[in-house]
C-alpha cells in the first residue's frame, strides 16, 4: 500500500500494489500543468487507486478531447490524469506519493517538444512522440 497527498494535505490517496516505473513527459501540456520542464507520472490501474480524503475538493479540466486532468481545488496540486480511451488506468503524478516511492525511472517521452531551457541528461530511453505501449 502506498499513500500520498496534495500540497495542502486535504486530498489523500492510496495505491494498492507495486508501483510502476516513472515516466517523464516533456509535452507542452504537461509543462504548463506542472510548471516544470516535464511531468513525472506513473500508470496505475484505476481499481488500485483510491481517493480516501478530500474527494469533494477535486476539480478537473479537459486539456484535450478525452483527456482529463484532476487536481486539488484548494492548493492546485495535480493528482491524476485519465483518458476516456484507457478507462482502466489513471496516470498518477509521482510527486504526490509519500516516500519511499522506490520506483525506477523508465523513459522520457514527447522529447521533440521538450523545454528548450532544460537539457535531458542521462541514459534513459528518449521517445520523440507518445510513450511506448
Amino acid at each position: 500500500m502506498h499513500t500520498g497527498s496534495c500540497l495542502c494535505g486535504v486530498v489523500k490517496v492510496e495505491i494498492d500494489g507495486d508501483l510502476a516505473p516513472v515516466q517523464l513527459c516533456h509535452c507542452g501540456q504537461c509543462r504548463k500543468a506542472s510548471g516544470t520542464a516535464f511531468a513525472s507520472n506513473m500508470p496505475v490501474r484505476a481499481e488500485a487507486f483510491r481517493v480516501v480524503g478530500g474527494a469533494d475538493q477535486l476539480k478537473s479540466f479537459e486539456s484535450s478531447p478525452g483527456k482529463e486532468r484532476v487536481f486539488c481545488g484548494r492548493c492546485g496540486s495535480p493528482v491524476i490524469s485519465r483518458a476516456t480511451a484507457a478507462p482502466d488506468w489513471v496516470r498518477v503524478r509521482v510527486g504526490l506519493i509519500d516516500p519511499p516511492v522506490g520506483a525506477p525511472l523508465a523513459f522520457h517521452f514527447h522529447t521533440a517538444s521538450k523545454a528548450d531551457w532544460w537539457p535531458i541528461q542521462g541514459d534513459l530511453p528518449q521517445h520523440p512522440g507518445a510513450r511506448p505501449q
